[in-house]
């Protein structure tokens, strides 16, 4: 006995490793259980008559199951952590979701408004596009000339749908786009669930209606039965409708031509005195100096349109000058005019008499690929007085036909305003016309009375 309670302790020990061995090996079973739950297929199918319920993550595999993608489930919920991806302080690094993969039934829709040049070449690039992405074309409505537009309406793969809207914003300048993304996942349920109502319905009255026996009960059977097959086909209609929205996607592609507004203005000022340079531009709009002295005219071009402006035109009758005979103050002719800019030209004169300028300039404007439009050219006319006053001295030919001038000017201005102030008194004109004839016939009757001489006796 005393043998036995000496090696003891050793027993105890020997005992007590083999439990923590067999614990220790229970506790890798159970973590090699969990890895192979995450990293396998979390799938869990409840089978009821005639019904299968899955879970959510069920739902994921037997939607992809059905699609035939190759994504494996363990690739959308779950990922497999191995030593490499823990940190220095043994926390597991986050697992990623594919944001793609919802599993939810969803429609995704979109409303593009493009302007392009032309129209149909635009139409026939659209429709490439999609096509080369495996979409089609599902409708088309165009009109034509003044105000060309056409609206396709395209159907693509949801998961081409980021990639069409790229595609089709390449085409011109988007003006407007409008997309949206439509859960219909309950209403597709609530749909499936009513159609196994209205199919098991629409069973139980078939076998009441083979079973019934007066003609009365056979006819109030059919009707019910046609009542519930057709709301039966109503159901299957709507969710194939909705089937097809969540299976492609919607674009409708508003193609409009691009509406430009091209504008061109001229300013045209004056300022004594020469410099060579033009370096008082702009001057002043009316100018007023002495006969046969220096002054400078300044002419500013502005494009005040939106399309840039080629082949700038200026000319006066008048000063009889063109945009040749013109010293450039700013700006480059030779480039094209872009919206916004200016050019800045001057032209020195000695003016004998007085001017009215007639400035007229013109420009050709471009379309957005650069090119001239051809019968949209835009021009602008203005006009300015530049006043030559005489210094004084003998009146020539010249000052003496502008006085006779502006004295008939006068004259005539002086028999309108008398003509105006009799105007309200022309009824006395009959009177007093009546007035003088009687009185000259009384005068005539009455005068031989007085003039008679009496004849001597």
């Amino acid at each position: 006995m005393r043998r036995f309670n000496r090696r003891s302790p050793w027993l105890v020990a020997l005992f007590l490793f083999a439990v923590m061995s067999l614990v220790a090996g229970a506790c890798s079973d159970s973590d090699s259980a969990s890895m192979q739950l995450a990293g396998g297929e979390f799938t869990q199918t409840t089978t009821v008559p005639e019904a299968t319920t899955t879970t959510a993550a069920g739902s994921f595999a037997q939607r992809y199951s059905d699609t035939g993608d190759d994504l494996a489930l363990s690739g959308t919920l779950n990922a497999t952590v191995s030593s490499g991806d823990l940190g220095t302080d043994g926390i597991a690094a986050p697992v990623v979701f594919q944001t793609p993969d919802f599993g939810r039934d969803i429609i995704f829709t979109a409303e593009i408004s493009v302007a392009v040049t032309d129209v149909a070449v635009a139409g026939d690039r659209a429709t490439r596009e999609i096509s080369a992405l495996g979409g089609f074309l599902f409708g088309q409505r165009t009109t034509g000339a003044p105000n060309p537009v056409s609206v396709l309406t395209f159907k693509v793969l949801p998961e081409d749908f980021t990639d069409a809207l790229d595609k089709l914003g390449e085409i011109g300048e988007i003006r407007s786009q409008n997309v949206s993304a439509s859960d219909v996942t309950d209403r597709i349920v609530d749909l499936e669930s009513r159609i196994l109502t209205a199919e098991a319905s629409v069973e139980r009255l078939r076998e009441l209606l083979a079973s019934a026996g007066g003609v009365a009960v056979v006819v109030q059977v059919e009707t019910e039965l046609l009542q519930r097959e057709t709301q039966l086909e109503t159901l299957r209609g709507q969710l194939r409708t909705l089937e097809d929205q969540v299976g492609l996607a919607t674009i409708v592609v508003t193609l409009s031509e691009a509406a430009t507004q091209p504008s061109v203005d001229l300013m045209v000022t004056a300022y004594a005195g020469f410099d060579g340079l033009g370096q008082g531009c702009p001057g002043d709009f009316g100018l007023g100096i002495e006969q046969n002295t220096e002054a400078t005219v300044c002419f500013e071009i502005f494009n005040t349109g939106d399309t840039p402006l080629i082949n700038v035109e200026l000319n006066d009758p008048v000063l009889d000058i063109t945009l040749e005979d013109l010293t450039v103050v700013s700006g480059e002719p030779a480039e094209q005019l872009e919206p916004g800019e200016s050019l800045i030209f001057a032209f020195e004169i000695t003016p004998e008499r007085d001017l009215r300028t007639q400035t007229r300039v013109s420009a050709t404007p471009l379309n957005q690929d650069g090119d001239p439009q051809e019968g949209r050219a835009v021009a602008n006319t203005t006009s300015i007085l530049i006043d030559a006053v005489d210094p004084g001295g003998i009146a020539g030919f010249s000052e003496g036909l502008d006085a006779s001038l502006s004295f008939l000017a006068n004259l005539g201005r002086l028999l309108i305003l008398g003509a105006g102030v009799l105007l309200p008194f022309i009824w006395l004109l009959p009177i007093l016309a009546w007035a003088v004839i009687k009185w000259r016939r009384r005068e005539i009757v009455i005068a031989p009375e007085y003039d008679e001489v009496p004849s001597p006796s």
